[in-house]
C-alpha cells in the first residue's frame, strides 16, 4: 500500500519509522512556538500534514508514543485517533497531560505514532434473533480476573 502526504506547512515532518523494526511511523508536532500542556489539560497539536491512501479499506490509526505516556503522562485524549480513507483535511493530535507537571511540546517533537490498518467493511443487517452462546448476556467482569 501507499500513503501520500502533503505538507501544509514547510516545517512539517513526513512520518517515518525510528528503526527498521518499528511498527509505527512517528508523527511530529509542527509549531510556530512551543505549546505547554498543563496537568489535566488537552491541547490540539498541529502536524502540518494531509494524507491520502491508495485504498479505501485502510484506516490510518494514530496511537500514543509509549515513552511520552509512561515517562510524562502525555497521551492522546481520544485514546486512538482515526484518519478515514476519505479525509483530506489537516491533521491535529489531541494530547492530554495525565502527568504531575506541565509538559512543553516543541516543534519537531515526535508526539504520536501512525499505524496503517486494513479494515473490514461489513454488510449490515437487522435481526430479530441472535444465536445462543455459553456466555449469553453475561457482561463486564463475567469471566473473572484469574
Amino acid at each position: 500500500m501507499k500513503i501520500l502526504f502533503k505538507k501544509t506547512n514547510e516545517k512539517a515532518v513526513i512520518p517515518s519509522r525510528a528503526t527498521t523494526g518499528s511498527a509505527g511511523l512517528d508523527i511530529s508536532a509542527c509549531l510556530d512556538e512551543p505549546v505547554t500542556i498543563n496537568v489535566g489539560e488537552i491541547k490540539m497539536i498541529p502536524v502540518g500534514l494531509r494524507s491520502e491512501t491508495d485504498s479505501h479499506d485502510v484506516a490510518l490509526l494514530i496511537y500514543p508514543r509509549s515513552g511520552l505516556a509512561s515517562k510524562y503522562g502525555i497521551t492522546l485524549a481520544n485514546g486512538v485517533g482515526v484518519v478515514d480513507s476519505d479525509y483530506r483535511g489537516d491533521w491535529f493530535i489531541p494530547l492530554i497531560n495525565h502527568g504531575t507537571e506541565p509538559f512543553t511540546v516543541e516543534n519537531g517533537m515526535r508526539i504520536a505514532q501512525l499505524i496503517p490498518t486494513r479494515i473490514l467493511i461489513p454488510e449490515i443487517e437487522t435481526a430479530e434473533i441472535l444465536s445462543e452462546t455459553s456466555r449469553g448476556t453475561d457482561g463486564f467482569g463475567s469471566s473473572g480476573i484469574k
